[in-house]
């Protein structure tokens, strides 16, 4: 689809509301005027690039009422198409989706109104209280980082092989691990066994876990 073959979809569906639609005025695309109204101007592009994005803002300085219009979303699903929306929504940009000659309104514009999500945000800030030292460099690709919990885990298995079998409450005591038992009969790394009623040990790999990693984890947190 080329970009002008959203045109007149787009016009189609400005002028059912009582719009005047006249394309390329000045730098937008289309520019659609009912009475006093401010007007609306949509910007097009055949996929939602960042170039399309700044056209947007840039002509946020000319009407509240600014739409982007593109012929399909990027992206792999339902999940992804929620964060576009959410990102226009931040931006106080709409979005108009044309599709098999129909465009259609996915998003008015309007003022963004942030809500803080209380939830996520703790767990954000929990996660970084807990967590000893800095042993991860930001933006690294792959798994594995070392997080409050692996280090907990960690913790709690150099204890064992120091010390033998214990219970979580005591375990947890003595390296300063919450949810100490919790945390061993969940078993997220295969590290831990249950040797008895609120008893555990640590398995080969804990015990290799414990010896490897530990004493680097520790190490970050003094530093």
């Amino acid at each position: 689809m080329a970009e002008s073959d959203l045109y007149h979809p787009i016009k189609t569906l400005l002028s059912a509301q009582g719009y005047t639609v006249k394309g390329e005025i000045g730098p937008c695309d289309i520019v659609a005027v009912r009475g006093d109204d401010p007007p609306v101007i949509v910007e097009m592009k055949t996929g939602l690039t960042m170039a399309l994005l700044l056209q947007g803002v840039d002509r946020m300085a000319m009407s509240d009422a600014v739409y982007l219009a593109v012929p399909r979303l990027p992206g792999r699903g339902r999940k992804d198409g929620v964060r576009i929306i959410g990102m226009l929504r931040r931006l106080g940009l709409g979005l108009i989706v044309v599709k098999g000659g129909v465009a259609e309104v996915r998003l008015d514009p309007g003022p963004y109104q942030p809500r803080a999500n209380a939830k996520r945000q703790g767990r954000l800030l929990r996660e970084f209280q807990l967590r000893r030292g800095d042993p991860e460099t930001g933006g690294r690709p792959g798994g594995g980082v070392m997080t409050a919990y692996r280090q907990g885990c960690l913790r709690l298995a150099g204890y064992l092989s120091a010390h033998g079998s214990s219970t979580g409450a005591v375990a947890g005591r003595a390296v300063e691990v919450e949810k100490a038992a919790t945390m061993m009969r969940a078993n997220h790394y295969g590290w831990f066994e249950r040797v008895g009623r609120g008893q555990y040990d640590v398995t080969p790999a804990g015990r290799v876990a414990s010896g490897a990693d530990i004493s680097g984890t520790e190490d970050s947190a003094d530093a």
